[in-house]
């Protein structure tokens, strides 16, 4: 079976075709300033070569036809023709209530990514976009929705509920839905797969460090809390975006700077996180290197984001009565070694202890980085996002075809 995963963003279109008979990745690439000038398509072939196209792409189903017609060329393609695509499955960022699991895409699944659009206006619309231009370039072709919420869904109300009046979660939906759940599914599954464990009986905490971040303490399988909240805002110090904040500050900022709440939103997301506080970049490479330079502000920013990592890490294993595995994804988490170190630091007393040798030697692969006596095994184990949502789609397109 050969699987599209297409992740389509508002002026994005991420992609890669999978053979599942051995789950190798045939070609990938993406374009990138959909709609805008100077649009472009990368598309990297199955022998290593890259190959850029430049051109005007104005909107996702022009973007998924170039994608397609990449992929069937004589030149660079990789298939005779569109029938060699037995399915396509999405990174659809928000489910909201509706789903649980990965579901099959129907006009009812649609009607529903509509209804949530409100809970993710810059995302659901250009997922659902991508969605539509798949159907009408080759129509009847099995699709599959892949949820970043859906994995939290098994979240209990003490979780997910916020303490605000129960009238406004029964009108809005305001709640918890945490995101990066089809990563955290992947690692935390794929940690158990290593280490020899039974995924339905081990204590997960799931570090997804890159630009975007986030943990998920996982229970038996299923994950129990998460740091994101009713958006990717909440929880930890990421790139650009501020975390955890008291509202009574948002509305200060508000009345002091004279701003709105448009202005407001993109303070917080943009504006804010290791980028506000370094001033310098939301890049932790150059954070890095700055701080190994004397600048203070980058130091004392690399301090506050293990810190709040640190904080939380405590807080789930409370709330699991322990924990089994603690494990490091996303770029940050995969390659700074240091950040590592400074989290996993003087947390012996809960098991938790690293080897500064083995910490050092594990640059973005899989790996066990705690010592051989430590309570807790320290893993690092890279997301694999794409393999997901294919393995995902391959089952639900199976057992469509079996009913």
């Amino acid at each position: 079976m050969k699987i599209l995963v297409l992740n389509c963003g508002s002026s994005s279109i991420k992609y890669q075709l999978f053979n599942m008979n051995d789950r190798h990745v045939i070609a990938k690439g993406g374009i990138e300033k959909l709609g805008m000038k100077g649009s472009f398509l990368k598309h990297k072939t199955e022998d290593g070569k890259t190959i850029v196209f430049e051109g005007e792409i104005l909107d996702h189903k022009a973007g998924v036809e170039y994608v397609l017609g990449i992929l069937t060329s004589a030149k660079y393609g990789c298939l005779k023709s569109f029938d060699e695509i037995d399915a396509v499955g999405h990174r659809v960022v928000h489910g909201g209530e509706f789903f649980s699991s990965s579901e099959f895409v129907t006009d009812e699944v649609i009607d529903a990514l509509v209804k949530c659009t409100a809970l993710a206006p810059l995302h659901n619309p250009p997922n659902i976009k991508g969605i539509e231009a798949m159907e009408e370039l080759i129509p009847g072709i099995p699709q599959v929705g892949v949820f970043d919420t859906a994995f939290h869904q098994t979240m209990d109300a003490k979780a997910y509920m916020y303490g605000i009046p129960h009238v406004l979660y029964e009108k809005y939906k305001i709640r918890r839905y945490g995101f990066h759940g089809t990563s955290h599914r992947y690692v935390s599954a794929r940690a158990c797969e290593v280490s020899g464990r039974d995924y339905k009986s081990t204590r997960i905490i799931s570090c997804h460090l890159g630009n975007g971040a986030s943990i998920a303490a996982i229970q038996n399988g299923e994950s129990v809390d998460t740091t994101m909240g009713f958006t990717p805002l909440e929880g930890l110090i990421m790139g650009t975006r501020s975390g955890d904040l008291d509202v009574g500050a948002a509305t200060f900022i508000m009345e002091k700077e004279e701003i709105g709440m448009k202005s407001l939103n993109t303070l917080l997301n943009k504006h804010s996180g290791m980028l506000g506080l370094t001033g310098i970049s939301s890049d932790m490479r150059e954070i890095k290197e700055a701080a190994d330079k004397g600048n203070e502000k980058a130091k004392t920013a690399i301090d506050i984001y293990c810190y709040k990592i640190k904080k939380y890490i405590g807080s789930y294993i409370a709330a699991m009565g322990g924990v089994d595995i603690l494990l490091f994804t996303g770029g940050i988490g995969e390659f700074a070694t240091y950040v590592r170190e400074k989290v996993c630091s003087e947390m012996e007393f809960l098991g938790i202890q690293t080897d500064t040798a083995k910490n050092g030697s594990v640059y973005g692969e899989e790996g066990v980085i705690s010592t051989a006596d430590s309570k807790v095994s320290v893993m690092v184990v890279p997301t694999d996002e794409e393999l997901m949502i294919a393995l995902d789609t391959e089952k639900i397109v199976n057992e469509k075809v079996k009913a």
